[in-house]
């Protein structure tokens, strides 16, 4: 008998499995983190040694107070200078007081400092060059908080001075996704909080964003928390909840947009582990070629490898779910 099921479950994952790739990029297309339209000629010129596009991308969004994509792109262009330094040099030698070139070297020392086993005293060190950036950028921009939350997560900083730094953050864009996400990674079992406070913090958010605001997605970074981290159980209702909110937000977007691709990419991470095989191929789907590091690189050095892995693992599972051959209906043939 358990070998007939087997052979079942084999004949169905070949039957369906080639049907389930319908709409589903092939390997070699993906491209992990893939930039946007404003973002890539930024990209190509830093390659070549030129900050201008750069200089040009992060100060229109601070001139356009869009404060979801400079906090994208201050992170990615810091990315992008740990590996090729020499075009940001340049940027800051000529333009010190930059407030765009200071948000980018503020992200790149925080980032620098995660990197070290000795971060919380590398983070320290670099609290001035957060104090920069808030300083000479707009004063309605909620990235220089939003590193701040971080900053004051990893240097053990107290809930009272968390709480201040939120205030702040808040006060400025209270709608910030990314402040948002720093706030449930602090207050989240593995940091200084609790699962509890965690999905409290992350629905109540959710409750009060503005429609099509990626904040509807909180409790699913919540859910994300708990899964990949120590603490009590978590009741399933509240991690379906989180889930089905985040699959309402996603289906607001277009399949492929890279705006909400991380929102996508973490919610198929929670679908797989909640075994909800046939809702993680529809994001699948909707992902696109649009594969984030986060969160697949918390639990893979190869991110990419791991997304693909697991990819293929939500077709099987579908695959083995669905029968051979329809059923007749009554009368039928």
């Amino acid at each position: 008998m358990a070998l007939l099921r087997a052979l079942i479950g084999t004949a169905r994952m070949l039957k369906h499995t080639r049907h389930l790739a319908l709409g589903l990029p092939a390997d070699d297309e993906m491209l992990l983190d893939a930039p946007d339209d404003r973002l890539a000629p930024a990209l190509v010129a830093a390659g070549r040694d030129d900050y201008e596009s750069a200089a040009q991308l992060l100060a229109a969004t601070r001139e356009e107070a869009a404060w979801e994509s400079r906090d994208l792109y201050s992170r990615r262009l810091a990315a992008f200078a740990r590996s090729r330094p020499d075009w940001f040099e340049r940027w800051l030698a000529d333009r010190p007081q930059d407030p765009d070139a200071l948000l980018v070297k503020a992200e790149l020392a925080l980032a620098r400092a995660w990197e070290s086993p000795a971060y919380a005293e590398l983070l320290r060190d670099a609290a001035p060059l957060i104090g920069a950036a808030s300083a000479a950028g707009h004063p309605r921009d909620p990235v220089p908080w939003r590193l701040a939350l971080d900053h004051a997560r990893g240097t053990h900083a107290s809930r009272g001075v968390f709480d201040a730094l939120w205030q702040e953050a808040t006060s400025r864009a209270s709608h910030h996704y990314g402040c948002h996400t720093s706030a449930v990674q602090y207050l989240s079992a593995a940091w200084y909080g609790s699962h509890r406070e965690c999905f409290d913090f992350a629905e109540r958010a959710a409750e009060d964003a503005l429609p099509g605001s990626l904040i509807h997605a909180l409790p699913a970074r919540a859910a994300l928390a708990y899964l990949t981290g120590p603490g009590s159980s978590v009741p399933r209702a509240r991690l379906d909840a989180a889930a089905d909110r985040a699959i309402v937000l996603s289906a607001a977007y277009e399949a492929g947009d890279p705006y909400p691709a991380e929102v996508r990419n973490v919610l198929t991470y929670v679908l797989i582990r909640l075994e909800r095989w046939q809702d993680a191929l529809e994001q699948l789907r909707l992902i696109g070629a649009q594969a984030t590091s986060f969160p697949w690189d918390r639990i893979s050095d190869d991110p990419l490898g791991q997304f693909l892995e697991l990819r293929d693992g939500v077709r099987l599972e579908v695959a083995s779910a669905t029968p051979l051959r329809a059923r007749r209906t009554p009368g039928g043939h």
